[in-house]
Formats: C-alpha cells, structure tokens, sequence
C-alpha cells in the first residue's frame, strides 16, 4: 500500500455498505461559528462517488438542520437527516419527524434567548426543532450553560438536553441519531447492507454504537473517549478514506 493511501481493509465493500456520515467535525473542519465553515473543493464529488458506489445507501445524519446542509451542499441529492434525526430529507421532500406540543419550541426559544442575553460570549443557534447553545468562545462557561439546560429541560418537559462539542444542544424527547439509523435502514436501498458509521461527537456515539450492534463499523474522528473500533484523526482524513474506498 502506498504511504499517502488510507487503509480500507477493515471496511466492507462499499457496494455492501450503508454510509452514514455526520458533517460538522467529520467531513468539514470544525469552525467558531456553524456559518464560519469552509467546504472543501472535493467534497462534493466524494460524496457523489461514493454514493454511486454504495448504490445510493448514503445519508448525512447531522445535528443541523436539513434545510442548512443542503445549503451548504447544493448538489447533494442523497438522504439527509437533520436535527439528530428530528427532520428529514428524502427525493427532494423536506419533513419534520417530530410532533410538538403547540408554542413548545417558542417558549423554549423565548428562555434559552434571554439566557444568552446575560452572557455575550455566548452563541445561541436556533433549528427548526430545537437549540445549541455554544460556549466555544468561552469554555469556562460550561457549568453555566450545563447548569441552565439541565433546568430548561425540566421546565420544557418536550425537550432534552444533550451535550456536544462546546456546546448544549435542547433537542425533542425520542429524538437521537441511533433511532435515526435504525429507521433508515428499515429502507429499501439500506435494507440488508453493513451499516458504516463516522461521526466525531459524543451525539454520535449512540449511532457508531449502533452499528457496530448491527453488524457495522463504527468510525470516531478526532480525539476523544468513544465506542468505536476504529478512528481517524481529522476530517482530510474522511476524506481520504472515502475517496480510496471501493
């Protein structure tokens, strides 16, 4: 094997897989802000091939909003499955997977905003289905923000909260991307190949750990205590590995 060739030999045949990829931290580099990332020129046609490769099993399964990532990804037309599952898109149709209680979103959104008032460092990233709030810009606010979601989550008995990255995200009750993976699979297209799953956040761990429960690999980008069997250190090299796989 060549020295700038990725090693492929524990995955399955691409043409046998189920390709499941988170966005953030895992095919694009991390960024301050969720608007500040860049997406590389290769990107694109990466996911192109190996979504022909796979015969169409590929899904992005992200903490995004559907609607954000095909913004950033306007030539993607494969499944996406955005606020950890909550929404979806499917052959060009956006729909939410989420029932919630009228003004449930409102009211949080009302709270979390104030919140975010008293502490300028703070980001707060509103979705169609729920919230993060980011202290990346200041990380000795985690206890803070861990302190005030663990209450929202009280008061807002709809929503949970789940850490991340720097970051609290407010997401609906029975929402979660290993629930997500299992629905998808269900599919047909998905049905009866070897689920491959890569993510870099803890909101990735139930998946990758689904996978692997279902006879797939689970793949953990970047450093970090996980589940998975195997690791890559950055998104170039997802990258990478996606390009070589075959």
């Amino acid at each position: 094997m060549d020295a700038h060739t990725p090693d492929t030999s524990f995955l399955p045949p691409c043409d046998g897989a189920a390709v499941f990829l988170d966005f953030d931290g895992t095919l694009v580099d991390l960024a301050p802000t969720p608007d500040a990332i860049h997406i590389p020129d290769d990107l694109p046609q990466i996911l192109h091939a190996v979504a022909d490769r796979a015969g169409g099993a590929l899904a992005l399964v992200s903490g995004r909003a559907v609607r954000d990532l095909a913004r950033w990804l306007p030539d993607y037309a494969g499944l996406i499955v955005g606020g950890h599952g909550a929404e979806w898109r499917r052959d060009g149709t956006f729909a939410s997977r989420v029932d919630l209680p009228p003004d449930a979103l409102h009211m949080l959104r009302n709270a979390a905003r104030a919140f975010a008032d008293t502490q300028p460092a703070l980001l707060l990233e509103e979705k169609p289905t729920g919230l993060v709030l980011h202290y990346r810009a200041q990380p000795d606010l985690e206890n803070t923000v861990h302190d005030f979601t663990g209450r929202l989550a009280l008061s807002h008995p709809a929503f949970e909260a789940h850490p991340a990255k720097m970051a609290v995200e407010m997401r609906p009750r029975g929402v979660g991307k290993d629930l997500a993976l299992a629905d998808v699979m269900d599919m047909p297209g998905f049905q009866g190949r070897a689920p491959v799953m890569m993510g870099d956040d803890t909101t990735d761990e139930p998946a990758m750990a689904w996978a692997q429960a279902h006879g797939g690999i689970a793949i953990k980008v970047g450093p970090g205590d996980s589940a998975a069997h195997h690791r890559l250190p950055d998104p170039g090299a997802v990258r990478a590995l996606l390009g070589h796989w075959q």
